[in-house]
């Protein structure tokens, strides 16, 4: 394999730092790692990639979500003559298992150490108490992480309990009065998709405690996954009192 096209930016993380120079195109939403080199070309959002210039650039294969990319997208891509590998992520076993699917079972390449560290690191993680939060990933209107989600699994690995994981819908419109009379400990606010701030979402919920966590490390699947349960067990760590 030796032209890959990444549409996640997850797995344009764990393609780049397992083997550089695989990449010939990534999303606009493809930040990690810094540099992915001059052969990486730009070919539009997660949403709305140009498939045209995808087919002109000749990938040997394509890396798609079926929760990030749209159905429609990878079809035209099919009918271009590309193939498509789509992966379903909803939890951590999940994720390292399609990980290993893309990485030693498509591309051909050697297990990176990087995945062997994060089976260990949450092998090894501890919860951090025995917390219920909801998880808003969007405001106007708020949207919470719901049931069968990867960032809703990872909490619960670390002792936090999302209190809509339940609901019918993976990401449902809920009414911010109902969100802050939920009687959680906490609300957990990731900076990706919405950037949550300290200055930006706190103060709709006055007298919650609010963990303002790395969107990377919550929602991303790749090399991220080793450092995640320290840094997310320190971001949701309530101070006592």
């Amino acid at each position: 394999m030796r032209r890959v096209v990444s549409l996640v930016p997850s797995l344009t993380e764990a393609v780049a730092v397992s083997a550089p120079g695989l990449l010939v195109g990534v999303t606009d939403w493809c930040t990690h790692p810094g540099d992915l080199g001059a052969a990486a070309e730009r070919i539009g959002g997660t949403k709305n990639p140009d498939v045209r210039r995808i087919a002109e650039l000749r990938p040997d294969l394509v890396i798609a979500n079926e929760e990030e990319n749209r159905a429609p997208d990878l079809a035209a891509l099919r009918a271009a003559g590309v193939e498509v590998l789509v992966t379903e992520v909803r939890d951590l076993p999940q994720a390292l298992r399609e990980l290993d699917r893309v990485l030693v079972g498509a591309l051909g390449l050697a297990r990176p150490g990087w995945l062997a560290d994060a089976e260990a690191a949450w092998a090894r993680a501890e919860p951090v108490g025995e917390l219920t939060a909801f998880v808003p990933v969007w405001r106007r209107p708020w949207m919470v992480l719901g049931r069968d989600t990867f960032a809703g699994d990872l909490l619960a690995r670390l002792g936090v309990r999302n209190v809509y994981a339940g609901h019918a819908e993976r990401y449902p419109r809920i009414p911010v009065e109902e969100l802050a009379a939920a009687g959680c400990d906490l609300v957990v606010l990731p900076d990706e998709p919405y950037r949550f701030t300290a200055g930006d979402g706190p103060e709709a919920f006055p007298g919650l405690p609010a963990a303002l966590v790395d969107g990377r490390h919550l929602t991303w699947y790749g090399p991220s996954l080793a450092d995640a349960p320290r840094v997310l067990a320190e971001a949701l760590r309530l101070p006592p009192g």
